[in-house]
């Protein structure tokens, strides 16, 4: 399942409507907002969380990594840091392989520069 956020009109989501587009309890989304902090909705007086798409974007990340890639939970927030440092969509199996070789290039060229 991956959300098209381009599709996402309204500024703001409850969590309802976003535990809905997942097919998810809210409580696991109040889980993962306390476990990656990527995820911070606002609140409003009452307290109602108030997720904007780019709140949504970054569930749908984690929602990647957990449970279609099965990630543990440690291993999507070092993937999640990965992917901020490459700037890159989730990465799937079959493009590790690049990921690996262009972090090769990088380290070669550190070393040149060190040494």
């Amino acid at each position: 399942m991956k959300i098209e956020i381009e599709k996402l009109t309204k500024l703001y989501y409850t969590i309802g409507e976003v535990a809905d587009m997942f097919s998810v309890n809210a409580s696991l989304i109040r889980f993962w907002e306390k476990e990656f902090a990527i995820i911070q909705p606002k609140k409003n007086k009452k307290g109602n969380r108030l997720f904007t798409t780019k709140d949504i974007e970054n569930f749908n990340k984690i929602y990647q990594l957990v449970k279609i890639n099965g990630y543990t939970l440690d291993g999507a927030k070092k993937a999640l840091k990965s992917k901020e440092l490459i700037n890159e969509e989730v990465i799937d199996t079959d493009d590790k392989t690049i990921v690996i070789n262009r972090l090769e290039n990088i380290k070669q060229r550190l070393q040149e520069l060190k040494g």
